[in-house]
């Protein structure tokens, strides 16, 4: 049975779209040589134990595991998601080739990998349930996601970009760690990246309190804390229009903005076209189209050339503008989205 596995492209997604462009997995482990003549994981731990020298055994053998996952593990037919820090979106494909040590390749961070069909490249985070967004947060580079029906779920997703959920699956959960696997690779729950679980539960908790025309209505708060003067429109058919923005007393003075806003699905072209439209006609200087659940790549090839006209924000775009002007925003938005900073420190960079 195939199974299921994360590769990330990076800490800030720098090879996310190499990756999708050329058809391999996301590299990295540049400090380590080539790892084709490695047949079993103690082959692996020799290679970075002597590369990586001095380290604590948990780090060593967290290497290790993701190592040996990428070299030995991952198998022809295997699905392979890869979360993009770039477009916020994810990506799913199919294992066409094992493990690779391009040794011709001058950027190191390039060299291992797998190749991959991408079949699926845009999916909304969004469309992913709060408890596989959560497996899916693990801080690892590689890892299987494990727990609640995880292999069957992403495999919807990539066939269908719907997750059915854990309890619409019968029968025991699929993608649990084998006896004798690895832990850290086998259980990334364990390994969560806390900063984006947190991320991911303050995006379900604006999709559940700002759906349809509230969305708008939070949008609205964002852009007044920035000292905008803003017209939403009511509920129902509004031309085009959601927000209508501008400097000033009277939002009459310079940048003045319309705001189209989409709650659900993915934006085409055509939403892209009527928003050009309507700045068109009435004289907008510069449009915002927020899309909850993202573009398709039409509607961003149509947005290529307006990069100083349009913005898009996406529901990443949105959590960050409102915890950037959360002190600022009305107590009645803030009631609805209780949140809290915390401090905490950060571990060094691997």
């Amino acid at each position: 049975m195939a199974k299921a596995w994360v590769v990330r492209a990076g800490r800030y997604g720098e090879r996310d779209q190499w990756a999708l462009e050329h058809g391999w997995s996301g590299g990295g482990w540049h400090e380590l040589p080539d790892l084709t003549g490695c047949t079993t994981r103690g082959d692996v731990a020799k290679v970075v134990t002597e590369t990586l020298g001095p380290a604590s055994d948990g780090r060593l053998n967290n290497f290790i595991g993701q190592l040996w996952a990428l070299r030995g593990r991952i198998q022809v037919g295997d699905l392979l998601i890869m979360p993009l820090k770039t477009t916020k979106q994810i990506a799913f494909g199919r294992v066409t080739g094992g493990y690779t040590y391009r040794a011709d390749e001058p950027e190191p961070s390039k060299r291992h990998v797998l190749k991959v069909d991408w079949q699926r490249t845009d999916l909304p985070r969004t469309a992913v349930k709060q408890d596989l967004l959560f497996s899916l947060g693990s801080s690892l580079t590689v890892f299987a996601p494990s727990k609640n029906n995880a292999v069957a779920r992403l495999e919807r997703l990539a066939a269908a970009g719907v997750d059915p959920g854990n309890a619409a699956l019968i029968g025991p959960s699929a993608g649990t760690a084998e006896a004798g696997e690895d832990t850290d690779v086998d259980q990334p729950e364990l390994a969560t990246d806390i900063e984006q679980a947190a991320l991911d539960q303050i995006t379900a908790r604006i999709a559940e309190e700002f759906s349809g025309h509230e969305l708008a209505t939070l949008v609205a708060a964002v852009l007044s804390a920035e000292g905008f003067y803003c017209d939403q429109s009511p509920p129902g058919p509004d031309g085009g229009i959601d927000i209508t923005a501008g400097r000033g007393p009277l939002g009459l003075d310079s940048p003045r903005l319309l705001v189209q806003v989409k709650s659900g699905g993915q934006i085409g072209a055509p939403v892209v076209t009527q928003l050009h439209g309507v700045m068109t006609t009435h004289g907008a200087e510069q449009g915002l189209l927020v899309t909850w659940d993202g573009l398709t790549r039409p509607a961003r090839e149509s947005l290529r050339n307006q990069a100083l006209r349009v913005r898009v924000w996406q529901a990443a775009d949105v959590v960050n503008e409102v915890l950037r002007t959360y002190d600022r925003l009305p107590e009645d938005i803030r009631a609805r989205l209780p949140l809290r900073r915390v401090w905490m420190l950060s571990e060094a960079p691997s």
